[in-house]
């Protein structure tokens, strides 16, 4: 056998994943939720009833051919608008082109790719024009439209979310790429149901990613005497070095995983913990990043109830610092572990929150003269430190002194939990209540 190579022989040297690029609904992977029969989407898009939509998803799922496909359907001019490479007098120029077209009676549908990188002045741009009718706005984005999205410009647009596609799906893909005369159906490829399995897991969800990856597999495959094209696992092992996940260090994913990484611990499930956990490491985070997590989760979720996991999430930390990836991941798993197993309290994070809340929406009052430092004598003439009583000069440590404003003397922050060593907090805090109120 001899490796193979197509580029020769190939009529369109164009990617596999743009010359397979559906362009009917009936050709469309995925997103059943949104084109199944009967589904809003597909109902729009076929009675060419289209009106300003943002398209939200993660790489690869079909957005873009979505506006491919509305795009050879309707009866309007469409617009093909990058937000990488436009700026606001480009902008200007279409939109002016799209008034002259509404004025003569045809609709102007304008495609905007990654239309989460308009900064608000551009995305400002668009309004007029899509409040009067000049244009059908369709963004893509892969970021939330919450955020990335002037709230004016998103409350005239229908969301639509699509999601990851599923590894039925992606198979349903590669099998057809193999197949279809578009992609490798004009020569033979030898590849087994399981290999395609394997490429469309490694895919994670991402259409494209599978599409190139197969492109890559059937070009390093080897060809036979019969001109076939065969695909052994160890070139297919080559081919998918590693997992491609889903993972913005920038993006929402970023916060939707830490965020199932804390639930998980603050739920006590080990398990989903080390799970998110290494997704994040997987997919190329910090590991110092999550260090830090785990110590703001040591004080915020475990608190006084295990008074060490602070300790062990400090000590992953310096961990992180010494051993660095891959070693440090155990360092890591083992604070995980810990934490979820911790006995859980927020009291103090509920203390915090409640002190700031009155800071900021009460009127702040001056620290108490008794508590006050008195290191000049105008001062002391001033009765700064008058009537302070020194803890250590009393038996049980403790004085009837109040430390809060007046306003405030009433005020309880800190509520200790009955979980863990907490509980023994819990009985001596109300113990010194106690006294200090002058109960027996």
């Amino acid at each position: 056998m001899e490796q193979m190579s197509l580029f020769d022989n190939r009529r369109d040297n164009a990617p596999l994943a743009s010359r397979l690029r559906p362009e009917q609904l009936t050709e469309f992977v995925g997103q059943q939720h949104l084109l199944g029969e009967g589904m809003i989407l597909r109902q729009l898009i076929e009675k060419d009833q289209i009106s300003s939509m943002i398209f939200w998803g993660p790489p690869g799922v079909g957005k873009t051919t979505l506006a491919s496909i509305i795009a050879n359907r309707t009866k309007a001019d469409f617009i093909n608008f990058s937000a990488v490479t436009s700026g606001i007098k480009e902008i200007k120029d279409v939109m002016a082109q799209a008034e002259n077209s509404r004025k003569m009676g045809i609709r102007t549908v304008m495609f905007v790719d990654e239309i989460h990188r308009f900064n608000k002045a551009q995305q400002d741009a668009f309004l007029p024009f899509v409040e009067k009718g000049s244009i059908l706005l369709i963004g893509a984005t892969t970021e939330n439209p919450s955020f990335e999205i002037n709230a004016a410009l998103l409350s005239r647009c229908k969301v639509f979310v699509l999601k990851a596609l599923k590894d039925e799906d992606l198979t349903q893909l590669l099998q057809s790429a193999i197949h279809s005369p578009k992609g490798f159906g004009t020569q033979p490829v030898h590849i087994t149901e399981k290999q395609l399995r394997v490429i469309a897991q490694a895919a994670s969800g991402d259409a494209r990613t599978a599409l190139n990856t197969l492109e890559m597999v059937v070009l390093n495959g080897s060809i036979r005497s019969d001109g076939s094209i065969a695909v052994s696992d160890e070139e297919l092992s080559q081919c998918i070095s590693r997992k491609s996940l889903l993972y913005d260090k920038n993006g929402e994913e970023h916060y939707n995983i830490i965020s199932a990484l804390h639930k998980s611990m603050r739920n006590s499930d080990p398990d989903a913990a080390v799970y998110w956990m290494e997704r994040m490491l997987e997919g190329g985070e910090n590991p110092l990043y999550i260090a830090r997590r785990l110590i703001r989760f040591a004080s915020e979720d475990v608190g006084m109830a295990d008074s060490n996991a602070l300790q062990v999430a400090v000590a992953a930390y310096q961990a992180c610092h010494f051993n660095g990836m891959p070693e440090c991941d155990v360092n890591l798993a083992h604070a995980v572990v810990y934490l979820s197993m911790a006995p859980k309290s927020n009291a103090t994070y509920r203390a915090c929150e409640a002190a700031k809340s009155d800071i900021r929406n009460r009127e702040v009052d001056p620290v108490p003269l008794q508590i006050c430092n008195a290191p000049t004598q105008l001062m002391k003439d001033l009765d700064y430190g008058k009537g302070y009583e020194y803890a250590h000069d009393y038996e049980n440590k403790l004085t009837k002194m109040q430390c809060l404003p007046d306003a405030l003397k009433e005020r309880t922050y800190y509520c200790p939990t009955t979980q863990g060593a907490e509980a023994a907090v819990r009985e001596s805090l109300a113990q010194i209540k106690a006294y200090k109120k002058g109960l027996p």
